[in-house]
């Protein structure tokens, strides 16, 4: 496994060059699914306490339409991201909270998508401002969009705005009172296990990994268990 793993990594500049979009002056390459397939992880699998509402395989998003590349409710992220994000969960128990997924692992396609939408719209301000990336850590599997609900109803606690709201109150110092306690928590026990938030979005955090690259790999529906 760690050879294949090293192979491809070796030939990735090959592969990437070969596989380069042309789409647009700021497309990317991406890895091959192979190593993608090899990489990430559901996370779902390491704790199925985790509750996921993957936001853009729906309508439920600031587009009002599904992204290319979410054909099932699912998040995955680099293994690494995905143990450290179990243990958050762990760490959340004892004050009788959990976390719900909005985001983990984002296609390439479905980040384009996002900036052709701010140009179709003419919100190119959003670009601008930090608020949508040309290029996400969200493609590498890095980075992951959360909330904390309570673990056992899985209502969501109020964290002051909804998830991509585009604007200061989305900041996460932004707070006072009962938010403001909430959104420290989040940002302290992510942190404890190696996560940095985007002070731009309190949902936003990543973690640093080892050769991190960006994929496109379609995310659909888990094959089922055998029985």
């Amino acid at each position: 496994m760690r050879f294949t793993l090293l192979c491809l990594l070796s030939a990735l500049p090959t592969v990437l060059g070969a596989q380069a979009a042309v789409a647009n002056a700021d497309s990317q390459a991406v890895a091959p699914d192979i190593l993608a397939e090899q990489l990430l992880v559901d996370v779902r699998s390491l704790d199925s306490t985790i509750r996921v509402d993957a936001r853009y395989a729906g309508t439920d998003n600031f587009t009002g339409a599904p992204l290319p590349g979410y054909n099932a409710n699912r998040a995955l992220l680099r293994r690494e991201a995905a143990e450290a994000l179990a243990r958050v969960q762990h760490r959340l128990a004892v004050h009788g909270l959990g976390l719900k997924v909005w985001d983990g692992y984002r296609p390439v396609r479905a980040t384009r998508a996002m900036v052709a939408w701010t140009e179709r719209t003419n919100q190119a301000w959003l670009l601008d401002s930090g608020y949508i990336a040309r290029r996400s850590r969200h493609n590498q599997g890095v980075a992951v969009d959360l909330t904390l609900v309570d673990l056992h109803s899985g209502v969501e606690v109020q964290m002051g705005t909804p998830y991509d709201t585009f604007g200061a109150a989305a900041h996460t110092a932004n707070a006072t009172g009962e938010v403001k306690q909430f959104r420290e928590l989040l940002v302290e026990v992510m942190a404890s296990e190696g996560f940095t938030n985007y002070p731009m979005e309190w949902w936003h955090f990543s973690i640093a990994v080892d050769d991190p690259v960006p994929f496109d790999l379609v995310i659909r529906a888990a094959p089922p268990t055998p029985r």
